[in-house]
């Protein structure tokens, strides 16, 4: 789940190299993915009203979904 979050917001920035994706625990089995980026690309990774942002954890539902498990997206700066 780490790699797709991590295809998809290199390809979106301006500065690929700053994007930073970790995958861990949390509660009830969940598990987190926090996606950091430069501060100048978070509008290219949260998009018009969110709808890039929205598109990324749906994907990462879907994907979660086939694996029986579940996931969330945190998007820091």
């Amino acid at each position: 789940m780490k790699e797709l979050i991590e295809f998809i917001a290199r390809s979106l920035v301006e500065n690929p190299e700053s994007v930073i994706v970790n995958e861990e625990p949390g509660e009830d089995g969940t598990t987190v993915v926090t996606l950091v980026a430069a501060p100048e690309d978070m509008g290219r990774i949260i998009g018009k009203q969110g709808h890039t942002a929205k598109a990324m954890r749906t994907l990462l539902n879907a994907k979660a979904t086939r694996e029986n498990r579940r996931a969330t997206l945190r998007i820091e700066e």
